[in-house]
């Protein structure tokens, strides 16, 4: 009888009645997981493989017109702003307006305290009449000694000049003579109180402040109760804007793009308080001379210069107001009717897109195009791409023109509108 412990599995089952398992089942549990590792590296294998060939990426060529622009920010100002000061010393007694306040011209809108210059006033005036009465005595003085010099002469004449002696005439002419300059003298007195008498008035009328300007009040630097000293400077009290439904915005043009910039362009500007809108604008005049430099690491070690340029802007609604900052657009050139490219277009090498990857994710504009894009200029000759019908993709040369930072006018006899050129290759996967 056979040992249990030593007959072959296939005998066992004899023994026991049942039926011999085929192979295959028996090696089930090493293939099974074979094959589903198998399904697994070809699923991934599928998936992570790419195309037979590069997926571009493109824009249409498109004919229309190119405006140019030139961007510059800068703030509102009022077109006439007036500063109103003051050239009386003393204690302000009143202040009549406000900021925000409307003025007319003449309109009294504070006032000093004229206590000393009342004084002054009173003073000049007695000088005056003091001037005045010596006057009167010097022409009375010589009345008389004119008087007595005829009485002398007459005398002389009827005597055939044996009386009086000839000092006693000469006295009698010198007592003349000095009492005509006492009459100028005190004339000139006169004259000197009164213009002092003037002097006092012009001061105390000078007390009482009146708006210049019809305006808007912007701003006030005085109180009730405070001193005013006005020494070397004239001391600001107000600041009045004459009319704030025509202001001017003043921008910064950099030195690159001054010279695309003159009176009489069109223009448009921005400010935070209303998100999102525009209001027109129109260039009044570029100084010639640079406005501001800047200088240091902000600006790369090298000079920035700008020129400051006048805006005529509307403000019939009075939304807008003095030191908003602005963010303007000055339309300075249209190209009219031409074939526009984008300039990823002119950037797109082939071989240089297949070896750096290409895509949106990795763009070939880099510190290593930095010398490319700068031979894109107006006049130059550059290459687009377009792909065939078979996925190759096929040159066409152009010539640049004009262009905005994104869209380059370029004149060729192969390129047409509508025709879609490469711009870049899409990644792997995208």
């Amino acid at each position: 009888m056979t040992d249990p412990d030593t007959a072959s599995p296939e005998k066992v089952d004899e023994f026991l009645g049942e039926k011999p398992r085929p192979r295959w089942r028996r090696w089930m549990k090493y293939w099974v997981p074979a094959l589903i590792v198998i399904a697994l590296l070809l699923l991934v294998s599928t998936c992570s493989g790419g195309s037979e060939g590069p997926t571009y990426i493109t824009e249409e060529v498109e004919r229309e017109s190119l405006d140019l622009t030139v961007t510059a920010t800068g703030n509102l100002r009022p077109t006439n702003q007036v500063t109103v000061g003051s050239e009386v010393n003393g204690p302000v007694e009143r202040v009549l307006v406000d900021v925000n306040d409307r003025v007319t011209r003449g309109q009294v809108i504070a006032v000093i305290n004229t206590e000393i210059i009342d004084q002054q006033i009173a003073q000049s005036r007695a000088n005056l009449n003091a001037a005045r009465a010596s006057l009167a005595q010097a022409r009375a003085t010589l009345d008389v000694d004119t008087a007595q010099l005829q009485r002398l002469e007459e005398v002389r004449r009827l005597s055939d000049g044996r009386v009086p002696s000839q000092v006693e005439l000469e006295q009698a002419q010198a007592a003349v003579s000095r009492d005509r300059a006492a009459v100028a003298s005190a004339r000139a007195n006169i004259e000197a109180a009164q213009a002092s008498l003037q002097a006092n008035l012009t001061t105390r009328s000078r007390a009482v402040i009146r708006a210049p300007v019809t305006g808007v009040v912007l701003a006030r630097q005085i109180e009730p109760g405070q001193t005013v000293v006005a020494s070397f400077n004239t001391v600001t009290l107000f600041v009045i804007a004459e009319d704030l439904s025509a202001m001017q915005l003043r921008v910064g043009i950099d030195e690159a793009d001054v010279g695309q910039v003159e009176a009489g362009q069109r223009a448009s500007f921005t400010v935070d308080a209303y998100p999102g809108r525009r209001f027109p604008a129109r260039v009044e005049r570029v100084d010639l001379a640079s406005g501001n430099t800047v200088e240091g690491a902000a600006a790369g070690g090298n000079s920035v210069v700008s020129y400051e340029a006048r805006l005529a802007v509307d403000n019939p609604e009075g939304l807008l107001r003095p030191g908003m900052t602005a963010t303007a657009t000055i339309a300075t050139q249209s190209t009219g009717q031409a074939l526009l490219v984008p300039n990823a277009a002119l950037r797109f090498r082939p071989d240089e897109q297949q070896a750096s990857g290409g895509g949106v994710f990795n763009p070939q504009i880099g510190l290593e195009e930095q010398e490319q894009q700068s031979g894109i200029g107006a006049g130059s000759r550059q290459q687009v791409h377009v792909i065939e019908e078979d996925g190759t993709l096929r040159a066409i040369e152009v010539v640049t023109g004009q262009s905005d930072g994104r869209r380059t006018v370029v004149r060729s006899a192969d390129l047409k509108p509508g025709m879609e050129v490469v711009t870049g290759v899409r990644a792997q996967g995208e």
